[in-house]
C-alpha cells in the first residue's frame, strides 16, 4: 500500500491531524502493511480513553493538580500522533491546572480554572471522537482485509 497523498488525508482527517507527522508514523510501517502504525493509533486510543475518565474523577475531586498532569500526559501522546487540535485542548487543561491563563499569566480564582477546564474537557472530547472516527475508517480497510 502506497502512503496516501496529502489530498487523501486532508479529505479523511480535515484539519484534526498534522499531516507531516501521521505521514512519519506511516513510513515507519512495512510496505503493504499498517501494523505499526494501527497498533500505535489503536493503544492510543485506549490510552485516550482511560485518560479521559481519570480526568473526569480529577475533575469532580477539583484536582487541579492531577488535572495538569493528566493534560501534559495526553497532550504529549497526541502531539507524537499529529492529533493537534487533541494536543491543543489537552494543553489548555494542563495550564489551567497550573492555575495559568492560555499565555502563561497567573489565574490565582481556582473556580475560573475549573471552568475553563470544564470547558477545554468537553471540547477535547470531541474532537478526539472526531479524530478516533477518521482514523478507525482510514484503518477500516486494513481491518476487512484481514478478516477482523
Amino acid at each position: 500500500m502506497a502512503l496516501p497523498d496529502d489530498k487523501e488525508l486532508e479529505a479523511i482527517f480535515g484539519d484534526t491531524i498534522d499531516l507531516t507527522t501521521f505521514k512519519q508514523i506511516l513510513e515507519m510501517d512495512e510496505p503493504g502493511d499498517n501494523e505499526f502504525s494501527s497498533s500505535i493509533v489503536f493503544g492510543f486510543f485506549d490510552q485516550a480513553e482511560e485518560t479521559f475518565a481519570s480526568m473526569d474523577t480529577a475533575l469532580d475531586a477539583e484536582d487541579l493538580e492531577k488535572l495538569s498532569e493528566l493534560g501534559h500526559f495526553l497532550k504529549g501522546s497526541s502531539a507524537t500522533l499529529g492529533l493537534v487540535k487533541v494536543r491543543d485542548g489537552c494543553e489548555k487543561i494542563q495550564r489551567y491546572g497550573k492555575q495559568e491563563n492560555l499565555d502563561g499569566s497567573p489565574e490565582n480564582d481556582v473556580k475560573v480554572c475549573l471552568e475553563q477546564i470544564k470547558k477545554a474537557l468537553t471540547a477535547v472530547k470531541s474532537d478526539y471522537e472526531e479524530v478516533e472516527t477518521g482514523l478507525r475508517n482510514f484503518y477500516k480497510d486494513d481491518d476487512e482485509e484481514e478478516g477482523v
